[in-house]
């Protein structure tokens, strides 16, 4: 199990995107039983408090990742450039977006309160978000969602990993609505 182990590891390193259990099958020839074994045992030996790096279940698929204690000594370096951080309304609108989508523009400024083509064009242009259909009210107004490279950018797996909001926070995107 070793030579396979050593397998899938090298080929999750050299991955950009996370790589889902059928595709780490296809491309070694292994059975599905084989690659969840093997992933396992990835899980298990980065899981070591002395390992820099974890294996992480990103948007579908896995990733081997340096563990998130060690990011503050990291982002300096390694972290996104100034071009890919977003601004405070520009999360303002993403975090909108990603918890009460689909969501219409109209939607989206009765919440916050003031204009949001430039922070949407913004956010479809770094496929943080994209149209996933148009609602059915007059008009038929454009609705918003996330995009797996949301997913990815936050480290999720899906959307229903986002944390939790008080009921506070929940009732100010229901009201809206």
């Amino acid at each position: 199990m070793e030579t396979e182990t050593a397998l899938i590891e090298a080929i999750l390193l050299l991955e950009t995107d996370p790589v889902d259990e059928a595709l780490l099958a296809r491309v070694t020839g292994f059975s599905r039983d084989v690659v969840d074994a093997t992933l396992e045992k990835l899980r298990d030996r980065y899981a070591d408090a002395g390992c820099g790096m974890e294996l992480v279940q990103i948007s579908g698929g896995w990733a081997l990742s340096p563990k998130r204690e060690l990011w503050d000594s990291l982002k300096e370096r390694y972290g996104r450039r100034n071009d890919s951080r977003l601004s405070r309304a520009a999360m303002e609108t993403l975090s909108i977006i990603a918890y009460s989508q689909p969501i219409t523009r109209g939607e989206i400024e009765a919440i916050r309160g003031v204009s949001a083509d430039t922070m949407i064009r913004l956010l479809v242009d770094r496929n943080l978000i994209k149209e996933v259909g148009k609602k059915d009210i007059p008009g038929k107004p454009i609705q918003f969602g996330t995009t797996k490279e949301f997913l990815k950018f936050f480290r999720l797996n899906s959307i229903s990993d986002l944390p939790k909001l008080d009921e506070t926070e929940n009732e100010r995107f229901e009201l809206a609505r």
